[in-house]
């Protein structure tokens, strides 16, 4: 029996844990749940269908909404007054961090966004198996984060490299020759720069493929997401930046391959559907029967395989620059890549001016305020993702944003 905490348990990916652990109950016990607040009653919910012993809410006003949601749904799952004990309860900004520090088994971190660090850095020093799909804060902490981790401690979540992961079972970490990313192109794929420029929130909102968080999906519409998970993956899986490509497949059916040297390609091929790799990452490396469905190979299919076009999605090969530089370089671009999500999402900023505030603020900083890796430090990242979130708000208040060359 695994004891698990789920942070971001009422997101995409904490709810599908949730459902893996409630049909693999003799497998799993979640001690533990997090959430920013936005959803008290399915938090509620959650919190007594698990029994949960601790339950850890960002949004401080939410507090009291969770409460009352958390009596009402006693009440009807059949409590009597006073007979059930409630959680203990940790709210404010520092709650998930608080709760991941807590002795258990899994920490599953399904949080979005850089706020994701905290927790991260808790579960690593806490020694317990982090099954990571808040690739964020691996991201901007780098080496900072890894050197905390022991080995195998890190179990990937996203479906891209926890397919990496099971294809590198293969073969020696000395015979890889390259890792292959798959990236379904999102909404816009075949776009020219010209047709991005008048996009919407709610066509950018729409992928083709993936049920995923409005940050998320317009990550993968402007191909962030895919240069986040390049860097994940070389800090993951130690391999160069030059060796890890990205490969456009629609049907999204291949999830990642591996190259090795004698010219073999193992490739992990199922159905899109997060349940398998979050199977994976709570009992790992064993798997779980039945965690999602296979592939119908008594139907005919094809699968297709293109090149990304880097000259329309710049955010491709701007992540990869930051990730080549490291140090706070992707603290960098990740804080200003939140910003001006967020601006395009309230109306403020087109949908390819996310990029350049992106390419703007990753310039500047590698100009003037850059701390290698040599130098990195946790306080470093925070002071680094502190200064892009100003940076790129002015660069969007200026209504001053253009594509800057950043070599």
């Amino acid at each position: 029996m695994r004891n698990v905490i789920v942070l971001g348990s009422t997101g995409s990916i904490g709810t599908q844990t949730l459902d893996i652990i409630a049909a693999n109950s003799d497998k799993f016990r979640v001690i533990g749940l997090s959430a920013g607040g936005s959803n008290p009653n399915l938090l509620a919910q959650q919190a007594i269908e698990f029994a949960v012993e601790y339950v850890a809410i960002a949004n401080g006003t939410a507090a009291q909404d969770f409460q009352l949601a958390l009596y009402a749904h006693a009440q009807k799952a059949g409590y009597a007054e006073g007979s059930y004990e409630l959680p203990k309860l940790l709210i404010g900004p520092d709650a998930a961090t608080q709760l991941a520090a807590v002795p258990c088994d899994v920490v599953v971190n399904g949080i979005t966004g850089a706020v994701g660090l905290g927790p991260t850095v808790a579960a690593l020093k806490a020694g317990t198996t982090l099954a990571l799909a808040n690739k964020e804060s691996l991201v901007i902490g780098g080496r900072a984060v890894t050197s905390l981790a022991a080995p195998g401690q890190i179990v990937p979540v996203d479906s891209e490299h926890s397919a990496l992961a099971q294809c590198l079972l293969s073969g020696d970490h000395s015979e890889v020759s390259r890792l292959v990313l798959t990236a379904s192109g999102g909404p816009f794929r075949g776009y020219s720069r010209e047709q991005l420029a008048s996009v919407t929130t709610e066509q950018a909102l729409k992928h083709p493929t993936w049920v995923m968080g409005p940050v998320v999906t317009i990550n993968s519409a402007t191909m962030m997401n895919k240069g986040l998970e390049v860097i994940e993956a070389h800090l993951l899986f130690g391999i160069p930046m030059d060796r890890i490509d990205v490969v456009v497949h629609p049907q999204s059916v291949v999830h990642s391959m591996v190259e090795f040297v004698d010219g073999s390609t193992i490739a992990q091929a199922s159905p899109p559907d997060m349940h398998l790799p979050i199977a994976l990452g709570l009992n790992w490396p064993h798997r779980i029967a039945g965690a999602a469905q296979g592939c119908d190979w008594s139907q005919a299919t094809s699968w297709t395989f293109e090149p990304v076009d880097t000259q329309t999605f710049a955010a491709l090969d701007l992540a990869r620059l930051a990730g080549t530089r490291a140090g706070t370089a992707p603290a960098v671009l990740n804080a200003a890549n939140e910003v001006a999500v967020q601006a395009f999402i309230d109306g403020s900023l087109s949908f390819i001016g996310i990029t350049e505030v992106v390419q703007a603020s990753v310039k500047n900083h590698l100009d003037g305020h850059f701390v290698s890796d040599e130098h990195l430090t946790i306080e470093e990242v925070l002071r680094a993702a502190e200064w892009a979130d100003q940076h790129s708000r002015e660069l969007i208040g200026s209504r001053d944003v253009h594509s800057q060359n950043v070599q």
